[in-house]
């Protein structure tokens, strides 16, 4: 019952190749945590990613996944975050977006460079506490993407002008 863009699926297949051909390392879920339904009071229960029935819902990321995130966190100088890591509002389902800010609060506090980019990220990390102890914050997520892709941002561009 996860929501899924279907339109981005043959996108999303020609961007893992893309990373493949050029050795970049792109790190997905191997696992979620799932629910019967969306709600506070669902039945939930750990799966595959590659296994998840019709039935039920992806509402966060499980606990493999949150070691392989956080085994490169700890290996990295400049972290990008853009998007909860689940249905953070829901706190059965906070863990995961939780345990990525508690990771990347850790990684600036050794000197890392960390920057979070998007309302619903900048909420989740203010959620936990933590806002105070990132790098940097942007509450617009596609426009703080843009600018790392080294796109001109009419905003800034403007700023630059005076």
């Amino acid at each position: 019952k996860s929501l899924v863009e279907e339109d981005m699926i043959e996108l999303a297949g020609e961007l893992m190749k893309k990373a493949e051909a050029k050795g970049v390392k792109l790190i997905l879920p191997t696992d979620v945590v799932l629910a019967d339904k969306f709600a506070e009071d669902a039945n939930s229960a750990v799966a595959s990613a590659d296994s998840i029935s019709g039935d039920w819902l992806g509402l966060d990321v499980g606990p493999d996944s949150l070691d392989a995130f956080a085994a490169e966190i700890a290996n990295s100088n400049t972290i990008v975050w853009n998007g909860p890591m689940g249905v953070f509002e829901m706190p059965q389902f906070a863990v995961g977006t939780v345990k990525i800010a508690e990771l990347l609060a850790e990684a600036t506090a050794r000197g890392a460079t960390t920057i979070i980019g998007g309302g619903d990220s900048v909420a989740a990390v203010n959620q936990a506490g933590l806002g105070d102890k990132v790098s940097h914050i942007s509450t617009g997520g596609g426009a703080s993407l843009e600018l790392l892709e080294g796109k001109e941002l009419p905003g800034v561009a403007a700023l630059t002008e005076v």
